[in-house]
């Protein structure tokens, strides 16, 4: 079967590779540290990806080529542009399909539900970056020297999943203690399930039809995050939740001492207002449907 390769063993990543290596491929995933799901079809490679000519080696002969990768977040900065452009040029030179595991951020603030062809108006350091990284595999598609897709998600629910609401309030829900978080609990919010963002690099990978343009990952209608935090408590069989929106404040305060809260406060837009995904464009051209919320938080069990 054909060679697969993934840039990083997150949780994307990982489940990707699992998925691939199931369906009988040959999967090399690429960390730093060499760390990966153990699997007899998936090898595990410690190498910089941002080494252009190191990756290029370990791209070659390969069908797609998968970016999973996701640097801290106080260091998207220094990091993503460097690792952006070796994996740009390892896709070039080997002539694998890119496929890049995205978010939201390139949008920019937003009042209506988001589709692909929505600008991308970022106005946010993190939003910038993402959208540039786009803009450059975009040009070098349109130019034939790549074939290039995206998939973007929102928040992340599911085994393994970062993000705000899974890090922050549902442990402590489950946990039967207040959840604190930096969000309105009461406005519609997507949550994407991390396995259905695996089954959407693998479509898009093997479907033609992806290149070109980016895609959202098959993801439920918007609920709020109080709702999906009772739905996860009675899974669990936990107490009603107890939700607390921490203050601009406080998160100020937390910046001074956590790099990933001080981060955040420019992203908190997202989490203030409706924020909704539409991925109706993936369902219908590649027939994926989100798994249920339920089910998607029940892996978090």
């Amino acid at each position: 079967m054909a060679l697969h390769v993934i840039i990083g063993a997150g949780p994307i990543g990982s489940a990707t590779a699992r998925r691939l290596g199931d369906e009988g491929h040959r999967v090399r995933i690429v960390t730093r540290s060499g760390a990966g799901p153990d699997h007899p079809s998936i090898e595990r490679v410690s190498a910089d990806a941002s080494d252009a000519h190191r990756l290029t080696d370990l791209v070659a002969r390969a069908a797609a080529l998968y970016n999973c990768a996701n640097p801290p977040y106080h260091r998207w900065p220094t990091e993503w542009p460097p690792l952006a452009k070796a994996i740009r040029i390892a896709a070039e030179r080997s002539g694998a399909v890119l496929v890049t595991m995205s978010n939201l951020y390139g949008y920019g603030p937003v009042d209506e539900p988001m589709t692909e062809d929505l600008p991308l108006a970022a106005t946010t350091v993190k939003g910038r970056i993402r959208a540039q990284m786009w803009r450059d595999l975009l040009e070098a598609h349109q130019a034939g020297r790549i074939r290039a897709t995206e998939a973007r998600a929102s928040d992340f629910v599911g085994a393994g999943g970062r993000s705000i609401f899974s890090e922050m309030v549902l442990p402590a829900v489950r946990a039967g203690k207040r959840a604190l978080a930096p969000v309105n609990f009461d406005v519609p919010h997507s949550l994407t399930y991390t396995g259905d963002a695996a089954r959407t690099l693998v479509a898009l990978g093997a479907d033609e039809r992806s290149w070109g343009r980016a895609w959202h990952v098959p993801t439920n209608p918007a609920t709020t995050l109080r709702e999906a935090a009772t739905r996860y408590a009675r899974l669990a069989g936990a107490p009603e939740p107890r939700l607390r929106t921490m203050s601009s404040a406080l998160l100020r305060v937390g910046g001074l001492v956590n790099p990933a809260a001080k981060e955040f406060i420019e992203m908190r837009y997202q989490f203030d207002r409706p924020f909704v995904l539409d991925s109706s464009a993936a369902q219908k051209t590649f027939g994926l449907e989100p798994t249920d919320l339920d089910d998607a938080l029940r892996t978090m069990l």
